[in-house]
C-alpha cells in the first residue's frame, strides 16, 4: 500500500506543480487554491507513504518520477523547448532513482 500511497502523491504534486503554472503568479483564482490542494494531498500521501519506504528511495522516487512528469507537462502542454541537455538531465535523474533503489536491497 505504501507504494500506491507514493505513486498517488506524485501525481498529486505534478497537478500542485501544474497548478502553480497555470495561477499565473497567484493571479488566478483556481489553480491558486488547487496548487495548496494538491501540494497539501501530496505530502499527507509521501508521510503515510515513508511509513514502510526507506526515506531515500521514497523522496528520490517522489522527486524523480515527478520532476520527469513535469518536464514532459512542459514540453508537451505549455510548448517548452525540448533539447539533449534536459533529454539526458532526465536520464541521469531516472539513473539515480534506479541505483538508490538497488542500494537499499
Amino acid at each position: 500500500m505504501a507504494w500506491v500511497y507514493l505513486i498517488i502523491g506524485i501525481l498529486a504534486e505534478v497537478c500542485g506543480t501544474t497548478s502553480m503554472k497555470l495561477s499565473q503568479g497567484f493571479s488566478k483564482l483556481v489553480p491558486s487554491i488547487t496548487l495548496f490542494v494538491f501540494y497539501g494531498l501530496s505530502l499527507v500521501l509521501v508521510n503515510l507513504a515513508l511509513k514502510r519506504l526507506d526515506v531515500s528511495v521514497a523522496y528520490a522516487v517522489w522527486s524523480a518520477v515527478g520532476t520527469a512528469i513535469i518536464a514532459t507537462i512542459g514540453v508537451l502542454y505549455f510548448k517548452e523547448p525540448l533539447n539533449l541537455i534536459k533529454i539526458g538531465s532526465l536520464v541521469l535523474i531516472v539513473l539515480g532513482v534506479v541505483g538508490l533503489n538497488l542500494g537499499s536491497k
